[in-house]
């Protein structure tokens, strides 16, 4: 079977098993740019743990202790209406790039396609040379030159994938503390050990072996496009007015188009698909047989752009489409909540809760009068990236004097405690048992004063 047989899918053969797809290198216009783009996103991702701002790590995601750092702004569990209003702008953000310039997530900046084009193929280059030279060690016998070129292969791979681990879970754990793990035994954080071993694992096994297959098989992404995409979206798309009939077809024995029949599109392809074929789920907008073609056409002196970026219906790009207008309002509405929620954020968290037993005390002064006692505590977060000072105050109709175990507290940024309060009022200023009022507090820091307030309730024996 010709691996580039173009009437299915060259990643399977005819029995339906697997063919390792090894594409072809290329250059041009695109791949130059794919090259910045991807030199730059893997910088980005390798740096940004190891870098702060507003004194937290600039992405942090820590599960356990339920705070998560994003670009200076601290969230915590009780954030999680933030955390929606993102996540939520991220989906519409990729479903409105989609329904505009198609899959250019995933030829340009996906993970899955950064890694492989960017680092293990580039590996494969440097180890087992160019294509052709891969082709055949994947073909041919077992030999000496086989087995260490494919053995150092994988020992690159394992020790890239080590170091993506590390990065990766640097997200998670914290830069600081992974440097500090590792320079302990593995038995002292065992549980780390093994999930950046299970890690670089994985990461090895999908970059260096699976592959294309993660797209045409796994990704959702790829399913979905279908829902996002319409007739006025850029795709990567075969101009077949133009480039039918092709060369060498038998319909093509009077006029042909200007398609030569190379198949060169279909050996740079990294998921082996024709896309002469049209718009298929496993193209990914890699642009790889843009390139491919555009070099082929300067060759035989004919026109560039046979394959391009294009629209599905050969109109402009355009941003006036009902869905795209739809997506920008809903992508606008969520980024004016998530500026408002930012915008109005204390940066103190508080909850006020009654001490546990009873409710309240009643105790006699030294002159006979009678006292009523509510005991409160605070459980109070410092959600600043400064150390911040705080004081109680009460507003109530009637005159009710507090007590407080520390009049001033002061916590460092992410600090919490537990700060404890009670009140004193006469019986007699109760109504029906109880007494409504104001909790104030007073933040004070280097970017200011803050203030907040809740409602609290002060029992007592009805009279």
């Amino acid at each position: 079977m010709n691996q580039f047989d173009t009437s299915k899918l060259t990643s399977i053969d005819k029995h339906g098993d697997r063919i390792r797809i090894i594409p072809a290198e290329v250059t041009g216009f695109f791949r130059k740019h794919r090259n910045w783009t991807q030199l730059i996103l893997l910088t980005i991702f390798l740096i940004l743990p190891w870098t702060t701002l507003n004194g937290h790590q600039t992405i942090l995601i820590d599960v356990p202790d339920r705070e998560f750092a994003l670009f200076g702004v601290l969230f915590r569990a009780h954030d999680t209406p933030l955390l929606f209003f993102i996540l939520a702008l991220a989906t519409l953000t990729l479903a409105f790039v989609t329904s505009i310039w198609g899959r250019v997530w995933c030829g340009w900046a996906c993970p899955q396609t950064v890694f492989i084009d960017a680092v293990y193929r580039r590996i494969e280059y440097w180890i087992e040379g160019n294509y052709r030279h891969r082709r055949q060690l994947r073909d041919g016998p077992m030999t000496f030159e086989k087995a260490w070129k494919t053995s150092a292969k994988w020992l690159a791979f394992i020790f890239v994938s080590s170091v993506i681990a590390h990065s990766f879970m640097a997200y998670f754990i914290g830069a600081g503390d992974l440097v500090a793990m590792t320079q302990k035994p593995p038995g002292e954080n065992w549980s780390y050990f093994v999930l950046v071993g299970f890690f670089t694992a994985v990461f090895a096994l999908d970059f260096g072996w699976f592959r294309e297959q993660f797209c045409v098989i796994m990704c959702p992404y790829g399913r979905i496009q279908s829902l996002l995409l319409d007739q006025k979206s850029l795709a990567v798309v075969y101009d077949v007015d133009r480039g039918e009939p092709r060369k060498g077809l038998p319909s093509a024995q009077g006029k042909s188009g200007d398609c030569v029949s190379c198949n060169r599109c279909v050996q740079v392809c990294p998921t082996g698909i024709d896309i002469r074929q049209g718009l298929q789920m496993e193209c990914i907008a890699c642009t790889a047989c843009v390139d491919a073609c555009d070099e082929i056409m300067t060759k035989v002196n004919k026109p560039t752009g046979l394959i391009g970026y294009k629209t599905l219906d050969g109109s402009s790009i355009t941003l006036k489409k009902p869905r795209s207008i739809l997506y920008m309002l809903m992508i606008g509405v969520l980024s004016v909540g998530l500026g408002f929620s930012l915008f109005t954020r204390q940066p103190f968290h508080f909850t006020l809760l009654r001490n546990q037993g009873v409710p309240y005390s009643e105790i006699s002064n030294v002159d006979g009068t009678k006292i009523i006692l509510n005991q409160f505590h605070l459980h109070l977060q410092n959600q600043s990236a400064y150390p911040t000072t705080y004081q109680l105050s009460v507003a109530f109709q009637k005159a009710v004097e507090l007590n407080v175990a520390e009049p001033v507290l002061t916590l460092q940024p992410g600090e919490s405690r537990q700060w404890y309060f009670f009140t004193r009022l006469a019986p007699q200023d109760l109504s029906n048992g109880q007494l409504k009022g104001s909790l104030k507090i007073e933040a004070h820091n280097k970017q200011g004063r803050f203030f907040a307030d809740r409602e609290i309730i002060l029992l007592g024996p009805k009279q």
